[in-house]
């Protein structure tokens, strides 16, 4: 598949899942009492308002990319804490609902290929299957506990006060940490079976 295929079919599940992600973090936040993602126009499915062409791109080159995070401000919450683990949770939980449904959309329209011809069907099939792969990505791979990530958050949010704090000490070096366990390997081989594992067991 050369890179013109490659834009066409990974595209537009790509824009989704990212957009789909960010908007459940700030709908989540929003339910909770914080309107900053509202007030700054980031509420949306519009996937202009999320799209750092940057992550996207690498997504494509590299098979690791990301959006603008959506801003959340947990000083709204009742329970910081908690509610901030829940909407941690709520973008990689969004990829996982998308990677299932594409799934079922998948099997479902495979018993049309014989009905319908192959150059119509064969790149939705392969937009769907790509969709399953990218959620669970993004889903996996944002669930790491290292900062910026979404794991962070839900392991602070899960760590005695004490430890959660100097954790997040961590945070001006969580990109740099991210991309030398990325190019040495070690993120790959930790996530990669999960992410497979998950593909399986949804596909």
């Amino acid at each position: 598949m050369n890179i013109v295929q490659q834009v066409i079919i990974l595209g537009p599940p790509l824009l989704f899942a990212l957009t789909i992600h960010e908007y459940a973090h700030g709908y989540l936040a929003y339910q909770y009492g914080d309107p900053t993602a509202l007030n700054q126009g980031r509420l949306t499915l519009n996937p202009l308002k999320h799209l750092d062409p940057l992550g996207v791109l690498c997504f494509i080159i590299l098979k690791i990319g990301w959006a603008k995070p959506i801003p959340v401000n947990a000083s709204y919450f009742k329970n910081p804490r908690r509610d901030l683990v829940w909407v941690s949770l709520a973008g990689p939980g969004s990829n996982v609902i998308v990677a299932v449904i594409s799934a079922a959309l998948l099997k479902l329209l495979s018993f049309f290929l014989h009905l319908v011809p192959a150059f119509v069907l064969m790149p939705i099939l392969q937009m769907l299957a790509a969709s399953v792969w990218i959620n669970i990505v993004l889903a996996v791979f944002n669930l790491v506990p290292i900062p910026p990530l979404d794991g962070s958050k839900v392991l602070q949010g899960l760590l005695p006060q004490d430890f959660a704090r100097s954790y997040s000490r961590l945070e001006p070096y969580g990109f740099v940490i991210l991309l030398v366990l990325f190019y040495t390997g070690i993120l790959p081989k930790l996530i990669m079976p999960v992410i497979s594992f998950a593909q399986s067991l949804i596909v």
